[in-house]
């Protein structure tokens, strides 16, 4: 079986991650002005930082419409068998719940929607190991189980200079109620039953930092390799800073470094820096090769 391997534009993969891997998108789009963007195809971060300076008014954001959606899968049909399709948590948009209801559409081939239950490069850990399983000839539902595997060690906590931004979007649950007591402080976010909630409230960002930091090595503790991201929505210099520290700190990690794009930035706004790591399947099999050939 020939099995393509979807996802939409908040996964932040690079363009030859999407080319070497097979991968194909889904934009998302971003709406300035009253005037609506494809995410990381007709804006790019960059870009988009640069028109939203100085705005009054916050952008918003919206899913791929079910034309996109039909028009790929349609696209896919004439050279796959099956579809992975992976997104965003189901929690924070509505793009995950248009793929499953565009999959009870479709005749000419089968679309199994995967819900990621968070975003960005944490989903993007997700959509890279189905490539390349998909690509080694594993079935669908053995990629289902190697996924659902990666949920146990999935973590990513985030910091955010400004709440109002995740308020008045609707993305943080419990934020309406809390924004007043967290005004003072620098509170740690992170995905807990696909939604964007309150882990620690901390006064500085150094410690919220520190504390990230604390909750990697506890992991790392639990003797699996690791392959970790920083993520940053515009904010280069700092996620390079902090980096460059963990590679010195943590040499048995693997580190990379992703972003927040268009979509995910509208609501994080600038400056929001944060990291996510999980078991680093690639490694696992490289160790399991080496103990079956002694």
């Amino acid at each position: 079986m020939k099995i393509a391997i979807v996802t939409d534009s908040t996964a932040y993969l690079t363009e030859a991650q999407y080319e070497e891997q097979s991968i194909y998108k889904l934009p998302l789009s971003v709406v300035i002005d009253n005037t609506a963007y494809l995410e990381e195809v007709e804006i790019g971060n960059e870009e988009f930082f640069e028109k939203i300076t100085n705005m009054a008014t916050l952008p918003t954001s919206s899913q791929p419409t079910t034309g996109q959606i039909i028009t790929l899968f349609n696209e896919l049909s004439k050279e796959y068998d099956a579809i992975i399709s992976i997104h965003l948590s189901s929690e924070i948009s509505g793009t995950y719940a248009n793929v499953a209801s565009v999959a009870n559409m479709m005749d000419e081939i089968s679309v199994y929607p995967f819900d990621s239950e968070i975003s960005c490069a944490a989903q993007g850990y997700y959509v890279l190991e189905a490539a390349r399983l998909a690509k080694n000839g594993y079935t669908v539902e053995e990629i289902f189980e190697v996924l659902a595997n990666m949920r146990k060690t999935m973590k990513a906590y985030f910091l955010v200079d400004d709440l109002n931004h995740l308020v008045r979007g609707g993305r943080l649950s419990n934020g309406s109620a809390m924004i007043g007591s967290l005004l003072k402080i620098k509170p740690i976010l992170f995905f807990d039953k696909k939604q964007i909630v309150v882990f620690e409230k901390i006064r500085t960002t150094k410690k919220a930092l520190k504390r990230i930091e604390q909750l990697l090595t506890q992991d790392l503790a639990k003797d699996y390799p690791i392959v970790a991201t920083i993520i940053h929505c515009n904010a280069q210099e700092q996620a390079a800073i902090w980096e460059a520290y963990l590679r010195e700190k943590y040499p048995t990690v693997r580190f990379e470094t992703s972003y927040f794009g268009p979509v995910i930035g509208t609501h994080l706004g600038e400056g929001a820096l944060g990291m996510t790591w999980v078991e680093d399947q690639t490694r696992i099999e490289t160790v399991l090769s080496k103990r079956q050939n002694r």
